[in-house]
């Protein structure tokens, strides 16, 4: 149990050093995991904006990362990898922020009552969103994930032949 306590006020820590930069870049500080790798660890920070982060936002806000985590003294001896993200396509949205995000995207929820709810996300305030124009209180969803959509190579095609 102690080491939990550790890594908790290790994660504690990080966040405390590294929270101030990413606020500064407009971003927000999603999630920190450390996971043992041997004789070392890894470090993962995972970053988040109201916008998709592309690589070279991600590479910037890494570099500065890396210059706080680096001079951590609570950080030890002990070797660390780390590893700067932005979230999957695969994270739930459980902030309204996550919602507003990935408006017009397609989405699945799973309500608290077990009922399923897919459609594309409208409009999200601080306490609910449209699914499909259907309004749910977001503490009423108990796990939503977007849809990965793929679009067509023949349909691609078919638009290009409308154009001649």
């Amino acid at each position: 149990m102690s080491s939990q306590l550790n890594s908790q006020a290790l994660k504690d820590a990080i966040a405390i050093a590294i929270t101030p930069v990413i606020t500064e870049s407009g971003n927000y500080l999603e999630e920190i995991s450390i996971l043992p790798a041997g004789k070392s660890r890894i470090i993962t920070v995972i970053v988040d904006s109201d916008s998709h982060l592309n690589l070279d936002q991600v590479t910037s806000i890494s570099r500065e990362i890396s210059q706080i985590v680096e001079t951590l003294e609570v950080l030890g001896e002990q070797p660390f990898t780390l590893e700067v993200t932005s979230p999957g396509i695969d994270r739930p949205l459980t902030l309204p922020r996550h919602w507003r995000k990935n408006h017009g995207r397609l989405v699945k929820a799973t309500l608290l009552d077990g009922a399923l709810v897919s459609g594309r996300i409208g409009l999200a305030t601080q306490n609910s969103v449209e699914i499909d124009e259907e309004t749910i209180e977001l503490d009423q969803i108990k796990k939503a994930l977007i849809e990965i959509e793929f679009k067509s190579l023949k349909s691609e095609a078919s638009d290009l032949g409308d154009d001649e």
